[in-house]
């Protein structure tokens, strides 16, 4: 009894190993030319490859990658020492082999034991064969470029190429729903805005037009990009679309990136990887942005993701530097009224920045030992306030510090004086400018319209001629 028992026992053990290598991966790779080296296995995600796994293969270039768990499905990659590589797709099959040869290691493979991965190389190597061939036919149209009658057939030929590639990526998503290979090639489709008519009596025809076909494709941007699927994450192509979506179709103003990148992020949210994904992608950028204005878009996305809770992956140390960072920025949105300020001048006098009557108002803070203060100031005052003080522009140059030796030394020496230009300072810390308006370097400089709304902020003094200029061309100045 006890016999059968331990058979039993054995047996189990034996079929639930067996089990565990079924669920995990075993990828054999026989690559000729290389021999006695490590050979890497890699995968794409935000455009760029990290390393999942590496061997060494032996004399005869062959090894194993192997692992208990399965691989995240996705696009994959075999790098070899001699910085070459060559990609290929990784699906539910993963118990497989490879097998490829210098000097086209693309050209030459041959892989066997999954069906996904197969389908895939054959779709790879038609697109590579193609993609030659267009080249050439580019060439001969190129010659042919004022014989348009003879370049007929090669456009045609060049419009057959792309049916075929066409057709094969519908053929193996048609038949492959809902695997690794039709996900990837469906998210390659690209948006085919349909043709709209405009009745000839419209105004500005062309423009309406423009916008129709604009709308239409941000519309159905991401048709082709199941967002709840964080397969998509390990593809070349992806993170590149979400870039391509942000920069060049969405308007480049931060409330409609805000409302474009909360769009995105709510439409990934079932599924948990690629709701963390998106929200980190577009905090990123936010927060990386040298666009001005774009901390609304950071303070917007803290806010609704971070600060909430939502984002349960992020450590305290994080949410808690993240908080204050709002706390700081949200009272200096652009958009939003300055706040009041009664500072003291060098001669004893106080003004309140919201008794300044101008149509604009720079508000400069700045220090004298600061190295970019004291050549940003002196230009400030030469380059803008010199320059536009006719049309009514003002200046309240607010001195950080309280030593008032160094800063009126300082003023003297750069002739900082002249009607419309405030030199001021918090003699006792207590108008809490610091906080108001985000000052923890300096300098910093913000214009405020008439009505002392931040119309820009951080700005450099290079840049404020512009903007100015632009105030005058469009008759606001």
């Amino acid at each position: 009894m006890k016999t059968k028992q331990m058979l039993l026992s054995g047996l189990v053990l034996f079929l639930a190993l067996m089990n565990l290598g079924a669920q995990g991966y075993k990828i054999q790779v026989d690559i000729g030319g290389v021999k006695d080296t490590s050979v890497i296995l890699g995968y794409y995600a935000q455009s760029k490859m990290y390393v999942s796994d590496t061997i060494q293969v032996d004399s005869r270039g062959r090894g194993v990658f192997t692992g208990e768990k399965p691989l995240p499905q996705g696009m994959y990659l075999v790098y070899l020492p001699n910085q070459t590589y060559f990609d290929f797709l990784v699906g539910s099959d993963q118990q497989f082999a490879m097998k490829t040869h210098e000097p086209d290691y693309v050209k030459n493979l041959v892989i066997t034991g999954a069906d996904e991965s197969e389908r895939f190389l054959s779709y790879q190597r038609l697109l590579m064969d193609r993609q030659t061939e267009a080249k050439e036919l580019q060439q001969k149209l190129e010659a042919l470029k004022e014989q348009p009658d003879s370049s007929k057939f090669l456009q045609e030929r060049l419009q057959q190429m792309g049916n075929d590639v066409k057709d094969l990526s519908d053929r193996l998503i048609q038949e492959n729903p809902k695997t690794m290979l039709a996900l990837f090639l469906t998210g390659l489709k690209a948006v085919e805005v349909p043709e709209f008519t405009v009745e000839d009596s419209v105004v500005n025809k062309d423009s309406v037009l423009q916008h129709r076909r604009y709308y239409y494709y941000k519309h159905h941007y991401f048709d082709h990009l199941d967002l709840t699927d964080d397969r998509l994450i390990r593809t070349p192509y992806f993170h590149g679309k979400l870039e391509n979506y942000l920069t060049k179709t969405v308007i480049q103003h931060p409330d409609t990136l805000t409302a474009a990148a909360i769009g995105v992020i709510e439409k990934a949210r079932p599924n948990a990887e690629m709701f963390r994904y998106m929200v980190q992608y577009f905090f990123n950028y936010a927060n990386d942005s040298k666009m001005m204005g774009m901390d609304a878009m950071l303070v917007a996305l803290g806010e609704k993701y971070y600060l909430s809770g939502d984002a349960t992956w992020a450590d305290e140390e994080f949410l808690t530097k993240l908080k204050d960072r709002v706390v700081k920025i949200k009272p200096n949105l652009l958009g939003l009224k300055a706040h009041d300020m009664k500072l003291e001048s060098l001669n004893g006098e106080f003004f309140r920045l919201s008794e300044i009557s101008a149509p604009y108002t720079i508000l400069a803070f700045w220090e004298p030992s600061c190295g970019h203060c004291k050549k940003e100031i002196p230009a400030l005052f030469k380059d803008v306030f010199e320059k536009y003080k006719d049309k009514g522009i003002k200046v309240m140059a607010v001195y950080t510090q309280i030593d008032t030796k160094e800063w009126q030394e300082f003023v003297e020496a750069n002739h900082l004086e002249g009607f419309g230009w405030y030199n001021v300072f918090d003699r006792y810390q207590q108008s809490g400018f610091r906080d108001h308006y985000d000052i923890f370097s300096t300098p910093v400089i913000y214009i405020l319209d008439r009505d002392k709304k931040i119309v820009a902020k951080r700005i450099g003094v290079e840049n404020i001629p512009g903007f100015f200029d632009h105030e005058i061309s469009q008759g606001r100045l």
